[in-house]
């Protein structure tokens, strides 16, 4: 993501309306190193788009609204659903709104914080009562979760042994050391 950032910093292209102007092969390529540029760029149109004609494709107008008001208007968005849309406002609009990734599910499963079947706002809702209205916390909590997730608590072939949070924490780890002893 950085580095299309960059790409569209270089090429002066890093503004809602250079971008609404941009055509796709050119968006495509500046966007590139994201991985499913295509999709991406389509997204990225959507919300420049809405941009433009909610707000006069001015940032500062739009950071104005409040946080639940304009997460509600980012998830009509086409393409932006939950997880982006909280990013968006944690990461871009510096709002108090709890970002829940695949890593967060997997490694609150796994420690035994969720079941893993809850819904995305279910877990949103827990980890913000939870860790209270913090823009930082939420920022630091959600990267820890990321690199501990990459690190150690991967989908498969966790690194149980030197994860940080498998003595006395993590249940699935407790589970696996049970399961190992009932095979001796």
């Amino acid at each position: 993501m950085e580095k299309s950032i960059l790409n569209l910093k270089k090429r002066g292209f890093l503004n809602p309306q250079k971008i609404a102007s941009l055509d796709e092969e050119t968006l495509f390529s500046l966007i590139k190193p994201s991985g499913f540029f295509k999709v991406k760029a389509k997204r990225l149109k959507n919300f420049v788009q809405f941009l433009m004609s909610e707000y006069g494709g001015d940032i500062g107008r739009m950071a104005l609204e409040k946080t639940h008001t304009l997460r509600k208007k980012l998830l009509g968005i086409k393409g932006i659903g939950k997880e982006s849309a909280d990013s968006i406002l944690l990461y871009g609009f510096n709002k108090p709104s709890m970002v829940v990734d695949e890593y967060t599910r997997r490694t609150l499963a796994r420690i035994g914080l969720i079941k893993g079947d809850e819904g995305y706002d279910e877990i949103k809702e827990f980890l913000e009562k939870s860790l209270g209205k913090s823009i930082q916390m939420y920022r630091v909590f959600h990267a820890l979760i990321v690199e501990l997730a990459k690190m150690y608590c991967k989908k498969k072939d966790p690194l149980c042994i030197s994860c940080p949070l498998s003595k006395g924490y993590c249940k699935f780890y407790a589970n696996l050391l049970q399961r190992n002893l009932q095979s001796f």
